[in-house]
């Protein structure tokens, strides 16, 4: 048997599945109305939706399997999330990947499989929409191109629900999908000893920029800022919104002087920013940051709680120390 190879996006992969909060949930009839469909204009005894979770590949719809999930390293669908296109196996029993796989040899006994990627804007594939036979079969274009149709649609309603994780402005994570990737990296970072920081930042003076030039340009400072903590940030980082000009990072796996080098490039990048874009006002943030300590912080909101009033003392502290305009 060949376990599957990681996607080269694979923190960014898992990250967006978990923040959509979908995994471990009830059956829903939008999905499960697809893999029925699937299964009676395939005719099939098994239709999935199945999501690649980090070690296991997880099941949001299934028709014709008892089981809720199974190892990714024995799953098809772990091999079908490299590929660009539908991954069929006509024959399982053939192909030296999976041949000896206890999913062939045993329950289910698959010998046929079509699975096709589901991807999400960001570009990375979650899962598939997958038909499994008992028996091998062809599966000529017109085949290919309805499967693709019904990923498409299986595809479409994981975006309505990656839609209430992401703040539609920035694009960046939103509260609920914020606190749900935070609260993960907390378990995380405690189970393997790693440290963490939460930092919240607040923009300074954003009222005073939506009052003078619009709101317009007061959602193009948000974007902006959000762009520039994407920049900064490690990819591995957790960057969200928390509303209004509230922003946040989980940083992960960062020691106290590389934390400290990186707000100082946030600045330099803020500077930069205000230097080259001259819009008539200058993009500025107060933050406040909380190291995780596992004895104090069980949760995401002990942390915002901490780091909200650290930020609210370098704003005031900001205020006392501005010097008077003449």
């Amino acid at each position: 048997m060949k376990a599957p190879l990681t996607p080269t996006d694979e923190p960014t992969r898992v990250d967006t599945l978990r923040a959509l909060n979908i995994l471990d949930t009830a059956p829903e009839e939008r999905f499960d109305r697809l893999t029925r469909l699937a299964k009676r204009l395939f005719g099939v005894p098994i239709a999935l939706v199945s999501l690649i979770d980090t070690n296991r590949q997880w099941f949001k719809s299934r028709q014709g399997l008892d089981v809720p999930e199974t190892p990714r390293d024995q799953s098809f669908c772990g091999h079908a999330i490299l590929e660009d296109d539908i991954l069929l196996i006509p024959d399982a029993a053939l192909d030296e990947r999976f041949s000896d796989n206890p999913l062939v040899l045993g329950e289910p006994h698959i010998r046929f499989y079509a699975g096709c990627p589901l991807r999400v804007s960001n570009g990375s594939k979650l899962g598939t929409l997958c038909l499994i036979d008992k028996n091998e079969r062809e599966f000529g274009e017109e085949d290919k191109a309805l499967l693709r149709d019904l990923a498409r649609m299986a595809e479409q309603e994981i975006a309505a629900i990656q839609l209430a994780t992401m703040d539609e402005l920035t694009m960046v994570s939103n509260r609920r999908g914020f606190e749900a990737l935070a609260q993960h990296a907390i378990g995380l970072c405690t189970r393997l000893e790693l440290p963490a920081t939460l930092l919240f930042f607040d923009l300074d003076g954003f009222k005073q920029i939506n009052d003078t030039f619009g709101h317009a340009e007061g959602d193009r400072a948000l974007v902006s800022f959000a762009r520039l903590l994407l920049d900064v940030f490690h990819e591995s980082d957790v960057v969200g919104r928390l509303g209004g000009d509230e922003f946040v990072v989980m940083v992960t796996s960062m020691e106290t002087g590389m934390l400290a080098a990186t707000r100082q490039r946030l600045q330099a990048a803020v500077d930069a920013y205000n230097q080259a874009t001259q819009r008539g006002y200058t993009l500025a943030f107060s933050v406040g940051s909380v190291e995780l300590d596992p004895n104090r912080h069980k949760t995401i909101q002990d942390l915002l709680s901490v780091a909200d009033k650290e930020m609210y003392e370098h704003k005031r502290s900001k205020r006392s120390t501005a010097v008077p305009q003449s």
